[in-house]
């Protein structure tokens, strides 16, 4: 698309400044008749390679649009519910984990049973646009309303850092120019856990698909 742009700007440009700089130089072509001419290819060669190189910067855009799914794998509980707010994406690494190096997609927020998006299901958590075409980390933020179900009974879900830090996948992957999908394996029969009191905590295993 920018290059069409581009090389019809050049066009423009080369046919037209004569045109358009006419005026500046019509009062000195008396005195020195050369100089229109000489300006003139000039001034068409300068923003040319303007033109040019703002276009390649365009051309050469590393961004990616980016979908993130999610998926379980079975379990015997009857309801694993986590209250997703928000899904961030890291796109770069660094040693003060800046916050510029990430983007908060745009999220579908909800409580989620994992125990519907099994055998080969899944559901559509976040999406948007990456600057750079590569993905370093991805987070899920948690809410308070984490539940799970055993037994016909409901008792609350434990999350430790779910609502401060978010569940964290590590991984590096390269991205294409066209739109991408991961899908978050949300293992639900490895990160759920009972305690000796009878209540159940969540030690996240995730995978990327």
């Amino acid at each position: 698309m920018y290059s069409n742009f581009c090389h019809r700007f050049i066009l423009f440009v080369f046919f037209n400044i004569d045109d358009n700089y006419r005026h500046i130089f019509f009062q000195s072509e008396e005195k020195h008749p050369t100089m229109r001419k000489s300006l003139i290819p000039l001034i068409i060669l300068v923003v040319s390679v303007a033109g040019f190189e703002s276009c390649k910067k365009n051309d050469n855009a590393q961004t990616a649009n980016l979908q993130i799914r999610l998926t379980d794998a079975p379990t015997a509980l009857q309801e694993v519910n986590v209250d997703i707010q928000s899904v961030r994406v890291k796109f770069r690494d660094d040693e003060n984990d800046s916050t510029k190096n990430w983007v908060d997609f745009t999220t579908r927020t909800g409580v989620y049973n994992l125990l519907n998006f099994q055998n080969g299901v899944d559901t559509l958590l976040a999406g948007g646009t990456l600057p750079e075409r590569q993905v370093k980390e991805i987070r899920l933020i948690l809410g308070a309303n984490n539940t799970v179900k055993n037994n016909g009974v409901v008792y609350p879900l434990i999350i430790p850092s779910g609502s401060e830090s978010g569940l964290k996948i590590k991984f590096s992957k390269a991205l294409g120019a066209d739109l991408n999908t991961l899908v978050v394996d949300f293992d639900a029969a490895q990160s759920v856990s009972q305690n000796g009191t009878g209540s159940y905590s969540l030690r996240p295993v995730l995978r990327i698909k």
